[in-house]
């Protein structure tokens, strides 16, 4: 079999490449816990966090700016579920590249999106380690790091069902909170609360009017948004864990579009009708700053709960999907064998301990430079989740005409208006990482990522370039036969 049959052909199934002693991943998630998960993963910590500085940036326009990156990650959305529910795979678009484009484009999309989770992790595991400081001044950012990164590490080292019941409860409590700030505020602005008058729209048409910082506001408050939805794509990762993954997959991508914007158009659109954009109270915690307008008691530690929710979270489905990540990649030979080994219940144990080992390298970070490691973790790799949406896109281009010439059945979850609006999401993706190069931060971002997908590609094509032209030989057979499908 020539290099381009072998990228070209559906990879068979990991079990033709398992060593001996290793398993296959287990099948314990239930449609519950993937449809909390689904719904829960886009109430994320960005929302909470990050979200303050992007009002402050755009001012009222923030909602259009929430709008039209809702739309891009809608469209990412629709067409990474396509190919999950015509192929689960643990691996999820680092699979669905390889099959569309060649090992090289798997091995890049899989490993930037691991060094981008386990960055996540570290980052999610400071951001609760300053909550925790903040209620209880006396006790060092780095314990609470340790305690947390101890605790999920072990939560995912157990069993699949754990993550599971976990990320359940995390998810339902976040689905709580989100929903009840929302129904609040739209009783705040019909005055239909006790001691609230309905602001009408001098919140969004004063203080500079809709766009008061003009487009370049709403572009900054545009790269805001577009991370804060960063992660949406572990549902289709624990769909191939779950009973039904194809049917997972549909429906948590079916239900993606109303999610988006009740939860993220929605609270920004409460958030700016009910107080001023530029109240500084706002950069700190607008969500809070709305609990408190409104005479909600104690509304900024109710959010800090909120928000430490929101992130354990994270970090519970952040090392959860990395591990299974690098473990599709191991079981692909496109990475070292030892960490693909599984558990008997079914759970890749190293692959888990080595996806948390930057979480607990950040604990020496946040004792030797507390004030200064959060924000610096946060500008590592943030454009590493456009390159992922890059190549979803692109092979989603490539796979579509595929399956419609040889299992038009797969395609239970179609792509809207394809390849128009496949075309418009490649070209959002470009348009937003031109627009980076325009902010400091942002830049600093645009540059460790180039250069980390640069040296992904060329470890990637060298390695492809390396595989033998017969199947026959032990490290082709890596690559061909420790694929995952579905």
């Amino acid at each position: 079999m020539t290099r381009t049959e072998l990228s070209d052909a559906p990879p068979p199934s990991p079990e033709g490449s398992r060593t001996p002693g290793q398993q296959a991943l287990s099948h314990g998630l239930k449609q519950r816990h993937l449809s909390m998960i689904a719904l829960g993963g886009v109430i994320g910590a960005g929302l909470f966090v990050g979200s303050g500085a992007g009002i402050a940036a755009a001012g009222p326009s923030i909602v259009l700016a929430y709008a039209a990156s809702g739309l891009l990650v809608m469209l990412v959305m629709r067409m990474l579920g396509e190919m999950s529910a015509a192929n689960p795979a643990s691996g999820s678009f680092s699979v669905h590249a390889e099959r569309a484009l060649g090992p090289w484009a798997g091995f890049t999309a899989g490993w930037i999106y691991w060094v981008l989770l386990c960055v996540a992790i570290a980052t999610e595991a400071t951001a609760a380690a300053d909550i925790m400081t903040s209620w209880m001044p006396g006790t060092g950012s780095w314990m609470w790091v340790a305690l947390f990164m101890a605790v999920f590490c072990l939560t995912n080292l157990v069993a699949v069902r754990n993550f599971g019941e976990t990320e359940f409860w995390f998810a339902a409590l976040k689905v709580f909170a989100i929903t009840a700030f929302l129904l609040l505020g739209a009783f705040a602005i019909a005055g239909l609360l006790p001691g609230t008058e309905a602001p009408g729209t001098a919140n969004l048409t004063g203080e500079g009017g809709f766009l008061p910082a003009g487009t370049n506001g709403l572009v900054v408050g545009l790269l805001a948004s577009v991370f804060a939805y960063g992660g949406l794509e572990t549902v289709t990762i624990a769909a191939a864990e779950s009973e039904d993954p194809v049917n997972g997959v549909a429906k948590a991508v079916r239900t993606a579009m109303w999610r988006i914007a009740v939860f993220y158009v929605g609270s920004m659109l409460v958030i700016v009708t009910l107080i001023p954009w530029d109240d500084k109270s706002v950069v700190a915690g607008p969500y809070a700053a709305v609990l408190e307008h409104i005479g909600i008691p104690g509304a900024a530690q109710v959010m800090n709960g909120v928000v430490l929710v929101a992130l354990l979270s994270a970090m519970n489905a952040n090392i959860y999907g990395a591990s299974r990540m690098a473990f599709s990649l191991i079981a692909r030979g496109q990475g070292p064998r030892f960490l693909g080994r599984v558990s008997a219940s079914g759970v890749p144990r190293p692959a888990v301990v080595a996806s948390s080992v930057f979480g607990f390298v950040a604990v020496l970070l946040n004792f030797w430079w507390p004030e200064t490691v959060f924000h610096w973790l946060l500008n590592t790799v943030g454009a590493a989740t456009l390159v992922v949406w890059g190549f979803i896109s692109v092979s989603q281009l490539v796979s579509r005409r595929r399956l419609e010439r040889e299992a038009p059945e797969k395609l239970v979850v179609r792509m809207w208006a394809f390849p128009v609006l496949t075309w418009v999401a490649v070209l959002g993706i470009l348009a937003v990482l031109a627009l980076m190069l325009r902010e400091g931060d942002t830049r600093t971002q645009l540059a460790f990522t180039a250069c980390l997908t640069m040296v992904l590609i060329v470890i990637g094509l060298f390695r492809q370039r390396s595989l033998p032209r017969e199947d026959g030989d032990h490290t082709g057979a890596a690559v061909g036969k420790g694929a995952d499908r579905d």
